[in-house]
């Protein structure tokens, strides 16, 4: 299998903005929800981010604040995750990594309480401000949140580039999985690159 699709529509503008869902240190650290391969994920990401912190977006997964909160499967989603609810987790822990929080600002810091950040109307409105065309999109999970991330996009029209060293799973067989779903069934809408490419296309 072609491990990657690369720039097939040609170059990148300079209306490319950068989507990173969810580098926190709740899923950095031994939690429930730990994504052991952030730790080699994030110095990629990070190259990426400060390469235009004025053109990225980071997210951060809010979690409920108690178990049973939220409304339909949220509620029995947070009674088998307990121990990623608010009561539960150091305060701290919901922050991004320190890496990517000294770029904040310039970069953004849009919060969600679901997968999709296509939910929150901030992130339309700035992407709009910016005049985007692009988003490349990073981060934790591949299979999760960073799927949810990329059909919204797919679903608004942007071009969507995902460099495939800098997102991250706990699953390597649903990761996997998603990398091929890309390439495969969303070639028009997708494009896999690696960060090294990507780096140098968008100067």
């Amino acid at each position: 299998m072609k491990e990657e699709n690369g720039f097939r529509y040609g170059p990148l503008s300079a209306r490319c903005a950068h989507l990173c869902i969810d580098m926190q240190r709740l899923f950095a650290e031994p939690t429930d929800w730990h994504a052991p391969w952030m730790a080699r994920t994030l110095p990629v990401v990070e190259r990426i981010a400060a390469a235009h912190p004025e053109r990225t977006i980071f997210t951060r997964f809010i979690p409920a604040t108690h178990p049973g909160e939220g409304e339909g499967t949220w509620r029995r989603y947070y009674e088998r995750w307990e121990g990623v609810t608010l009561e539960a987790l150091r305060p701290e822990q919901v922050e991004l990594l320190p890496p990517l929080a000294r770029l904040v600002p310039p970069a953004r810091v849009i919060d969600k309480s679901v997968y999709s950040p296509w939910l929150r109307p901030e992130l339309e409105a700035v992407l709009k401000e910016w005049e985007t065309d692009t988003l490349i999109v990073t981060g934790a999970e591949t299979d999760v949140c960073v799927l949810a991330g990329v059909l919204g996009a797919v679903d608004r029209g942007y071009r969507v580039v995902v460099p495939t060293d800098a997102v991250c799973s706990s699953s390597d067989r649903t990761h996997d999985a998603l990398l091929t779903l890309y390439r495969e069934r969303y070639g028009q809408q997708v494009e896999t690159v690696r960060t090294e490419e990507l780096l140098a296309a968008w100067a």
